[in-house]
């Protein structure tokens, strides 16, 4: 008899199931989100032999508990919320808890759903780290910005007319050359964004060497496409992880969102955009895509032929990124399995 598992992670306690072939619960119990309740959730899967585990919230607080599963030599799946969402409801009367979402979330395992596994790299786990800190920082100067502009519209409409943009060295110190003499609280205020700005420069800057160091490091080829850099690089892999787990060109499509649906009625034949899939990944292909349009006069004769068979600008651009899509799986397919293996 196969038996799967399921846990449901929270901040200190550990809900896991463990079902048959068929669904069939056979145990539930809850453990503690500790080194002690993982050791035991080991026991408890080895007592009933569960030779596959699935996870909801293996990037956050089922992380740990995920590593020690790994090391003890179990096969530990990522199910993401929505198909435990989909199985808890064709049970409506049971309701939700802890036990239940476990239930279901080993239910999913059992349906052999291609669910992928937790495992990375230690590589691609810096890089994940990297990236993501990358875009806190880059989501925290953008805010920072725009509280410097509402300030200083409120202190001169046209002040753009002397400081183009707040993005430039320059112009940040050209910021507190317009305000030599102002006193107001206004300015003050205006002063200490300056001050986060020029710090959360610093940091980005450092970060994107680190992330180029990792990038270096991981010899990947992915900066030799046309318009990606170590840091849509690091994006691109820290999300994927391990290439070996997506099985096809079409299957990396429908991962990043680049896959368009059908929505075909009738006599109407069309598809629609897929506003599903990692957000992430499909973000980076849209990085991508502009960066070729204003580069690559290919790229721009694609575009051109696709607007041209009646297309709007933006459908081009969705076909654009499938066709990188493509190109990007394509070129890390052999580095990445070459990689999991060295590590």
């Amino acid at each position: 008899m196969n038996v799967v598992g399921g846990i449901d992670s929270h901040k200190r306690t550990l809900a896991a199931a463990a079902v048959d072939e068929l669904g069939r619960v056979l145990d539930v119990a809850q453990f503690t989100n500790s080194d002690a309740g993982h050791r035991q959730l080991d026991t408890w899967a080895s007592v009933h032999g569960v030779s596959r585990i699935g996870v909801e919230g293996s990037g956050s607080y089922g992380a740990s508990a995920c590593r020690h599963l790994l090391l003890a030599g179990h096969d530990v799946r990522e199910v993401p919320a929505f198909l435990t969402h989909r199985e808890r409801k064709k049970r409506p009367s049971k309701g939700k808890s802890d036990p239940s979402d476990a239930i279901a979330i080993a239910r999913v395992v059992a349906r052999e759903e291609p669910l992928f596994s937790v495992q990375r790299s230690p590589i691609l786990e810096d890089l994940k780290l990297l990236s993501d800190h990358h875009d806190q920082l880059k989501r925290a100067r953008n805010q920072t910005a725009n509280r410097t502009h509402r300030c200083l519209v409120a202190l001169d409409p046209a002040y753009h007319e002397r400081i183009p943009n707040l993005t430039a060295a320059k112009h940040i110190a050209s910021v507190l050359r317009f305000l030599r003499g102002n006193n107001s609280v206004r300015a003050e205020l205006i002063r200490s964004y300056v001050r986060e700005l020029r710090r959360l420069d610093a940091e980005l800057k450092v970060i994107r060497g680190q992330i180029a160091l990792k990038i270096k490091e991981s010899a990947t080829t992915l900066t030799e496409l046309r318009g990606v850099g170590p840091v849509l690089a690091a994006k691109i892999l820290g999300e994927v992880g391990d290439i070996g787990r997506i099985r096809s060109k079409a299957a990396f499509a429908m991962l990043n969102g680049s896959a368009p649906l059908l929505a075909s009625s009738g006599a109407t034949n069309r598809h629609r955009l897929n506003r599903g899939g990692n957000r992430q990944l499909n973000s980076a292909l849209h990085m991508i895509a502009v960066s070729c349009l204003r580069t690559d006069p290919d790229t721009r004769a694609y575009v051109a032929r696709r607007t041209g068979e009646g297309k709007s600008k933006k459908e081009a651009l969705r076909c654009l990124k499938r066709h990188l899509s493509n190109v990007v799986y394509r070129q890390m397919l052999p580095e990445l399995r070459e990689l999991a293996i060295a590590a």
